[in-house]
């Protein structure tokens, strides 16, 4: 089923100070069904944190329609959880209450915050770090507090901007796995930005590589390997030289 449809989707911007407009998209056109987990991949600049936006209503194509569950999307909603490059936590509240904070601003009891909010630090791996603070915690785990609060808004899609770029190897590695594991116990369905060719291959059910901007869908593919994925594998290299053939620059058109 259908959960996300990316129609002829373009985006302009224009610069004022030159008088001409930047094509950041142009006719961008994919879905996403449930529970898949969708990468984005391309070189800087391309337009994934564009599309992304876009899909999370912070953004509106210049032309071309994104709709999520059926309805075209006008603004933010609760059906959209997302997962910044930094974890966004309010330095002052400890884990649960970062965790809980859009029912904190709901007003909810403290009661009930801690309730609802336990399951979900359970999930990502924080028990007994529930009274921590940001500052008393790595980067990966302020990562995990991310995750577990658009977890908790139970939405159906989380939207990741490139949320392990700031992580050193191992750490990413290890969020890899627990990424995979919250997909597959929260079975949710996941749009996750990247430029790294092994975590898209590492995470996804699909990767689009898109091309350099104004970004363009080169190709989706259907990444057809099993988990845990195996980087060092015969499968796993011949997906990675595919996607490295897609991303050198494409040749002009001749004249």
């Amino acid at each position: 089923m259908t959960l996300i449809s990316i129609q002829g989707v373009t985006r302009l911007y224009e610069d004022a100070q030159r008088g001409t407009a930047v094509k950041a998209l142009d006719n961008v056109s994919v879905t996403v069904q449930r529970n898949d987990f969708l990468c984005l991949l391309g070189p800087s600049g391309c337009g994934k944190s564009t599309l992304l936006n876009m899909i999370a209503g912070f953004d509106r194509p210049t032309s071309g329609l994104v709709c999520v569950g059926g309805r075209p999307v006008q603004a933010p909603g609760v059906d959209r959880g997302v997962v910044f490059q930094q974890p966004t936590l309010m330095p002052w509240l400890p884990v649960w209450e970062n965790v809980a904070l859009h029912l904190r601003m709901r007003r909810f009891s403290k009661t009930q915050r801690r309730k609802q909010a336990q399951p979900y630090i359970d999930m990502v791996g924080l028990r007994g770090f529930e009274n921590h603070y940001p500052s008393e915690l790595s980067g990966g785990m302020n990562q995990r507090v991310g995750i577990a609060r658009a977890l908790l808004m139970n939405p159906e899609v989380i939207l990741m901007d490139e949320p392990f770029g700031a992580l050193d190897e191992q750490t990413r590695t290890d969020m890899h796995a627990e990424l995979e594991r919250i997909w597959r116990e929260s079975r949710s369905t996941i749009v996750f930005v990247t430029h790294g060719i092994e975590e898209a291959l590492s995470l996804g059910t699909h990767i689009a590589v898109m091309s350099a901007r104004p970004g363009r869908i080169r190709e989706l593919i259907k990444v057809d390997l099993p988990r845990p994925r195996d980087t060092t594998s015969p499968q796993f290299n011949d997906y990675k030289r595919r996607i490295l053939g897609l991303l050198r620059p494409e040749e002009p058109a001749p004249a």
